[in-house]
């Protein structure tokens, strides 16, 4: 890859969207980072999945598979390489070494948590089972292995309605995302479904922060605005909201609207800079809201891991945990597949 290539790639991105400014002078800078890294995946027969989150430069320049937590999690039984290098968060990385037991799975981010993920633990789980005996569990893609081992289905943002809706129990306990489950709840409702849902705690501090009054002032500004926002938001920005979905559903609902519709994308700012570069004759306007666990992926340190995979951050799991932790994912597959 050239510094044009990469230049002509990222240029729409505007200012104040991510932390960078794409200019031709520091694309200048990344490529030669860009392509040793593209020059050991090669030679350690390595891929790269990346979140839609993580900064663009890595998306775009080094990246085998990008998108969503389901999107990702359909790509990682596909992977044929020896070796996963996974720019996102440590539980991401988890859900592929379960799908690939057999592969090394690298995390390259300085900040591997999640403050969705480490709100509950399998212990958590464990006692909620006590209490909650005859409910169904079903958690969020967003947490860690040891959680997914003590549930029955996992979902996801794009899923998880439709998981939900399936399920044969009218008692389920949710988990981890107390936002999303009252979304889930409002939802159901307003289609007649009825369930008996047990809410968690747990919450993503990027999604909770937005509020009805930031819809209402741009909404004032932007004549004919689109306001998009994630699930993992509150329940009165849902509603709000023009749509709600995941990253990928965003990404089709924003595809499918007339050019030079101005849009407001409540979620993380990743995808605010991906829209900017996918749909350049599109408006999006916003400021910034930055995840500090995505955004501590760069280029400079997936080159680390790949120049010392022995050094890096491996994910390894008690084959206990692995084993029950795919049934649960396998069931989400199911699920969703029906």
């Amino acid at each position: 890859m050239t510094a044009q290539e990469l230049f002509d790639r990222l240029k729409s991105v505007q200012p104040g969207t991510v932390l960078c400014n794409y200019t031709m002078e520091y694309c200048k800078k990344l490529i030669p980072v860009i392509n040793e890294i593209n020059e050991l995946k090669k030679e350690r027969n390595a891929v790269i999945l990346a979140h839609s989150y993580v900064a663009p430069e890595i998306i775009l320049g080094v990246a085998d598979y990008d998108g969503d937590s389901f999107k990702l999690s359909q790509d990682a039984t596909k992977v044929q390489a020896d070796t996963i290098v996974f720019a996102a968060v440590r539980f991401m990385g988890e859900t592929a070494k379960i799908l690939n037991p057999n592969k090394d799975v690298l995390i390259p981010g300085s900040l591997s948590g999640c403050s969705l993920a480490d709100s509950i633990t399998g212990n958590d789980v464990r006692e909620l089972r006590k209490k909650y005996p005859n409910h169904t569990f079903a958690c969020y893609i967003n947490t860690t292995a040891d959680v997914k081992a003590e549930c029955d289905v996992c979902v996801t943002s794009s899923n998880v309605y439709k998981i939900i809706s399936s399920l044969p129990n009218d008692k389920i306990v949710f988990v981890p995302d107390q936002l999303m489950g009252k979304n889930l709840q409002e939802a159901l409702q307003q289609k007649g479904i009825h369930k008996e849902i047990v809410l968690y705690s747990g919450c993503c501090y990027v999604h909770e922060k937005y509020d009805p009054e930031l819809i209402r002032f741009f909404r004032e500004q932007n004549p004919g605005l689109r306001v998009v926002s994630h699930p993992e938001c509150h329940p009165g920005v849902a509603l709000l909201s023009d749509f709600v979905g995941s990253t990928g559903q965003m990404v089709k609902y924003i595809k499918d609207q007339p050019e030079k519709t101005p849009f407001l994308l409540l979620t993380e700012c990743g995808l605010n800079a991906r829209m900017q570069y996918e749909f350049p004759q599109k408006s999006f306007i916003g400021s910034c809201s930055m995840c500090k666990y995505m955004k501590s992926n760069s280029l400079e340190n997936i080159l680390e891991t790949l120049r010392h995979p022995e050094k890096a951050a491996k994910v390894e799991l008690d084959t206990d945990v692995m084993n029950r932790a795919r049934h649960c994912i396998d069931e989400m597959f199911r699920y969703a597949a029906m």
